[in-house]
């Protein structure tokens, strides 16, 4: 398994959730702190300068696994299944070019809150079908890239739609779309999964990555999760991509992807 860390261009909205903020600065660093890469959050492709981004991580020997699109909902307040299909059709816009960026790193994509809400007053097969055309759009664009698109199921304290590995898996097999993967995240997986350990053995044939964050959303080793239980059920059962760490940057940003390293590399030494 290798390690990255979440990071954002120096321009990220304030509530783009990373570690870092500043391509150099944050690739730097995480390559002096023995991180393998680095998770690109990004609101839009104009935020990628691509030649300076490919001239950093070939500079720093680091990967890019993954391009997250958490401020595409958070910050642009685009969703896969809005009312308004002016909206839905900005959604896939935007989110094809997040995977014109992720083709150039052989990176994924992953859908966060950006897949979208049971909207009040609307029905679950409603807001599938809206997920469904939306999804078939921008998986067949980003197939033709080589582009995987994964889905990460959120706590129901942050959306109600799609919450536990059970939903996510589902989904998944009634779209049938072969580009499209899971990405579960330990922080919500304690808040919605019946096991953590339980879930990830059941469903790894879908799991293409995965976020890690301790019970508080802070770094591994600071909240109660059991990362070591969970790291030896992902050895068990022959996991062998990769991990982010997606948490606060808190107390402050420096110290928390200090401690998540140290502490994952217990548990997961270098390959």
């Amino acid at each position: 398994m290798k390690i990255a860390l979440a990071i954002a261009p120096e321009n990220a909205l304030p509530s783009a959730f990373v570690v870092f903020r500043g391509l150099e600065s944050s690739i730097r660093k995480a390559a002096e702190l023995g991180y393998d890469g680095i998770e690109l959050a990004l609101l839009n492709k104009d935020q990628a300068d691509i030649g300076k981004i490919r001239k950093l991580i070939t500079e720093y020997h680091l990967e890019i696994p993954v391009v997250s699109s958490g401020q595409v909902f958070a910050g642009s307040r685009l969703w896969f299944t809005s009312p308004d299909r002016a909206i839905r059709e900005k959604a896939v816009e935007v989110f094809k070019g997040l995977v014109d960026v992720a083709a150039e790193f052989g990176a994924m994509v992953n859908m966060g809150r950006v897949r979208g809400f049971i909207a009040e007053g609307e029905t679950q097969e409603t807001t599938e079908q809206r997920f469904k055309e939306v999804v078939e759009q921008i998986a067949g664009y980003a197939s033709k890239k080589g582009v995987k698109l994964i889905l990460e199921p959120v706590n129901r304290y942050e959306i109600n739609f799609i919450n536990n590995l059970d939903q996510g898996v589902d989904l998944i097999k009634k779209l049938g779309i072969d580009s499209l993967g899971l990405m579960p995240d330990v922080f919500h997986m304690n808040i919605e999964d019946d096991s953590i350990e339980g879930s990830l053995k059941k469903y790894i044939d879908y799991i293409d990555y995965i976020h890690f964050a301790d019970s508080n959303r802070l770094a591994p080793g600071w909240g109660h999760l059991d990362f070591r239980s969970i790291v030896n059920t992902l050895n068990e059962v022959g996991y062998n991509g990769w991990i982010s760490v997606e948490i606060l940057p808190e107390p402050d940003p420096d110290s928390a992807a200090k401690q998540s390293i140290e502490y994952l590399r217990k548990l997961i030494p270098t390959a």
